[in-house]
């Protein structure tokens, strides 16, 4: 990691199964877009409720991608 430059993008990721499927939701799709996808941080976990239950999962990520030199 030396002498990199990074930028941050926050991306929110959702699924109606687990909190980790929402965060390789997120992932997977902003990786298609952007070049050097290097490390995340979960910054909020949120839900729907329908019915008693866990409707969906929502996971806001922070997302570091390296610029290329």
């Amino acid at each position: 990691m030396s002498n990199n430059v990074y930028s941050i993008s926050e991306i929110v990721g959702s699924s109606d199964k687990t909190i980790e499927d929402a965060i390789e939701n997120a992932i997977a799709t902003a990786s298609k877009k952007l070049r050097n996808v290097e490390w995340f941080e979960v910054i909020e976990t949120r839900g729907h409720i329908v019915d008693g239950k866990v409707g969906h999962y929502q996971v806001t990520l922070k997302l570091g991608f390296r610029y290329e030199s």
